[in-house]
């Protein structure tokens, strides 16, 4: 109960905090400016991805790849690319803010669409999703940009220190 407390808690902030915290990433800058434990921030402080010149991605990123595989593709298909279920993420990325992203994926959203009737669940009480979403969020921004193609990473850096704990603590471990 404490964590899906503290995730809505987090939700709520960053939808208080307003639009300046979550630049869309169709007119954002994905640059990474700061760095802390292996995680990279663009310049208005959102999660972003940092791939090296030869290819390498970074840790976020991989473990994104992994775990958007593990709780997205059932329905949001293979690379965030959409389904008959979900809509391509890849698309939607290009104009969601961060702050969007969590709030849809910790809450929910209904839509109908076409005469059909579309549903994300509420995944807030979801550890390995909400565990990960920063991860899974950055690998879908790094799709969106097109700076990242399709299937599972080649190179991958090194896990940085502390990630480990991170995941840990999350965990309640």
């Amino acid at each position: 109960m404490k964590f899906v407390t503290m995730t809505m808690g987090a939700v709520a902030l960053l939808l208080s905090v307003g639009q300046s915290l979550a630049i869309t990433d169709g007119s954002g800058d994905p640059a990474p400016v700061s760095e802390k434990h292996g995680e990279y921030f663009d310049k208005a402080g959102n999660p972003t991805f940092k791939i090296e010149k030869d290819g390498t991605v970074d840790w976020y990123t991989s473990i994104g790849y992994l775990q958007y595989g593990a709780n997205c593709l059932r329905c949001h298909g293979p690379d965030g690319l959409g389904s008959s279920y979900a809509p391509d993420l890849t698309n939607s990325l290009k104009t969601l803010s961060y702050g969007d992203v969590l709030s849809t994926v910790a809450a929910g959203k209904q839509a109908l669409t076409g005469g059909q009737d579309l549903v994300m669940p509420a995944l807030g009480e979801d550890k390995n999703v909400m565990c990960h979403i920063d991860q899974i969020y950055v690998y879908l921004r790094a799709r969106a940009d097109g700076a990242l193609g399709r299937g599972r990473p080649a190179k991958t850096a090194l896990k940085p220190a502390g990630y480990s704990e991170k995941e840990d603590k999350c965990f309640g471990d």
